[in-house]
């Protein structure tokens, strides 16, 4: 077995370093979870700042040694890991020896590097926090500091995975300062600087009140690590504006901004391959389970969609970078015409495929990207660009237009996944179990998708759905498909005209339409409706109360922007339920970000 010497005699496995690289270059520990374990063993097995520093940088001893050990301790090893759910990241902890139970907080620094690294939106990526205690070889209270973004399998964020995971960017080894005195902050970088280290980003994190600095370590460090952090308790300012301007991000600002002016682009790239019907050329067949990889040359593609085959292979190296879809490089290497096959991520973009979005790509980069043009007209007025710029509500503008009015269906329709665990929240459960036939009321519930799922799944109950006459038969003949029409009542009206005498209502994406009267307005109709024993479910997403990178956030803007309504935090929601007589009992996570939130009539007397 490969050793590490380290200079007090001990020997340490080289699997303890969280990269290991093949002649090749190419990345050892591919799995997270052997990666969580050869920090945790890092941890474990080393002994102190005085060990550890001159690995990192080499040359450092005597009395300077002594003195940069003397201020700070090794307090934890860090790693950036990409689990697909948070059951999962548990799991992983429990496999490690770990607390599954460790708290977490948000990122800002290392989501905020990321976005730099790969030209996205920070706010996009919901970077945690965790640090579950690893004691050292002395007992000494130590932590293994988990950087966690969730990569849902079919996640736009997998290639972003696999290149952190093969780079490693954020592996460091952390120390942290005894006494956060500013002077002795600044004295600690010019002794750092003075041994090859270099400024490598860092930021104040709110949530912890707490200062970090990153360096780069020399190429001739003796660790597996290349990163070292200090982390000094409170907010140190101007040691922190002074590092981060010897910091290559401080070079990238105009290059951050590039990417996200360029996300417009993104927009249209992607609607551009949907409608021009790329991702169903590329592929024979979306749900192919046999292993067996479609590729397709340019010249093959552009001739099969009478498209132009230069300006299709600039196409598609754009959506490459996105990972939508890749290149084949064994083609590449033999010289052969430039090929691609679709990412899973691709293949949503398919119009046959399930759980399609391509809907939602051709909504987007249509009417609601004309909208956004517009935007600083609601900001500048507080009304609808949308009503401003086409001259009526979105509601009026797509029910007058029947092929526009049907997209507007399919792209809600397209986050159906979101209503996948709805049909067994235990309000849903309890009315089919009960002893008479229960009635689910669908107010406003669009074209039946969600309604049908419920009646899908529960035989027993039955449907009533109410929606303005265009939507109603859309959503009869939707229900019918399902098998499920023969079972639901279908009525035309407004929520004025919410019926009586159902067991359960629900409101799916509905009042983050509106403002707050009018969803007080709508929430009093269903309260009138609903008797005694009923329930009202809410499906919406959620602004986090705490700041921290949500959907719900952007969602936020976008309703704003095009309705003139707005999502809301639980509070907000539990405000506006108490203002119609009743009252927020839960709230249970749905995908994409949503939630369903439980209430019914407050208690009178």
């Amino acid at each position: 077995m490969t050793t590490t010497t380290l200079p007090d005699g001990s020997r340490v496995p080289a699997a303890a370093r969280p990269l290991a690289t093949g002649p090749t270059g190419e990345t050892m520990l591919h799995d997270d979870a052997a990666r969580l374990r050869a920090a945790v063993a890092f941890v474990r097995e080393h002994r102190s700042a005085a060990t550890l520093l001159p690995l990192l940088l080499p040359g450092l001893h005597g009395t300077e040694l002594e003195s940069l050990a003397a201020h700070c301790r090794f307090a934890h090893a860090g790693l950036l890991l990409f689990p697909s759910d948070a059951p999962q990241l548990r799991d992983t902890f429990a496999d490690c020896g770990l607390a599954a139970d460790t708290p977490s907080h948000p990122s800002v620094v290392v989501r905020e590097r990321l976005a730099r690294r790969h030209g996205r939106d920070a706010a996009a990526l919901d970077v945690r926090i965790l640090r579950p205690h690893v004691p050292g070889p002395a007992g000494e209270a130590r932590t293994v500091e988990v950087f966690a973004l969730t990569v849902p399998d079919g996640s736009d964020l997998v290639p972003l995975a696999a290149y952190e995971r093969a780079h490693d960017h954020e592996a460091h080894l952390a120390f942290a300062l005894e006494r956060p005195d500013a002077l002795v902050l600044r004295g600690l970088c010019a002794l750092l600087a003075r041994y090859g280290a270099r400024p490598d980003g860092g930021g104040y994190n709110a949530h912890e009140d707490g200062t970090v600095l990153y360096f780069t370590t020399p190429a001739d460090a003796a660790c597996g690590y290349r990163r070292l952090e200090l982390y000094a308790p409170g907010e140190h300012r101007d040691v922190l504006d002074t590092h981060l301007a010897g910091s290559p991000a401080a070079h990238g600002h105009a290059e951050t901004l590039l990417h996200l002016l360029t996300g417009a682009w993104t927009t249209q790239a992607l609607a551009a391959f949907a409608r021009l019907r790329l991702p169903e050329a590329m592929e024979a067949d979306p749900s192919n389970t046999s292993g067996t990889i479609d590729t397709t040359s340019t010249v093959e593609l552009a001739r099969r969609t009478g498209t132009h085959p230069e300006s299709l292979g600039t196409l598609l190296r754009y959506l490459a970078m996105l990972g939508v879809v890749t290149p084949d490089g064994e083609q590449r290497a033999h010289a052969g015409p430039e090929g691609f096959r679709l990412t899973p991520v691709g293949r949503l973009l398919r119009a046959d495929a399930p759980g399609s979005m391509r809907p939602l790509a051709l909504m987007y980069a249509g009417p609601f990207y004309r909208s956004f043009a517009a935007l600083d007209h609601t900001v500048r007025t507080g009304e609808p660009a949308f009503d401003h710029l086409f001259g009526e509500n979105h509601f009026d503008h797509f029910a007058a237009d029947p092929a526009l009015a049907d997209l507007f269906d399919r792209s809600m329709a397209a986050s159906t996944r979101m209503f996948e665990p709805l049909p067994g929240h235990p309000v849903i459960t309890a009315a089919a179990r009960s002893a008479r036939p229960a009635t689910v009321v669908d107010v406003a519930g669009g074209n039946g998708e969600l309604l049908g799922r419920v009646l899908a799944a529960h035989p027993t109950l039955r449907g009533t759905l109410l929606e303005r006459p265009h939507a109603v038969e859309a959503a009869r003949r939707s229900l019918d498909a399902m098998g499920c029409a023969a079972r639901c009542d279908f009525r035309s009206g407004d929520f004025a005209d919410v019926p009586a005498g159902g067991d359960v209502y629900v409101l799916s994406r509905v009042l983050h339409d509106w403002d707050d009267d009018r969803c007080r307005e709508i929430l009093r109709h269903c309260a009138r409706a609903m008797p005694a024993h009923a329930d009202l479910l809410i499906v919406e997403r959620l602004l986090p109360a705490d700041g921290s990178p949500s959907l719900a956030t952007a969602w936020d803007l976008h309703m704003k922007c095009n309705v003139g309504g707005r999502e809301r935090t639980a509070g907000h929601y539990a405000a506006l339920l108490a203002d119609a007589g009743l009252e927020l009992l839960d709230r249970t996570p749905l995908p994409l970000d949503a939630h369903v939130l439980h209430a019914r009539k407050a208690p009178t007397g």
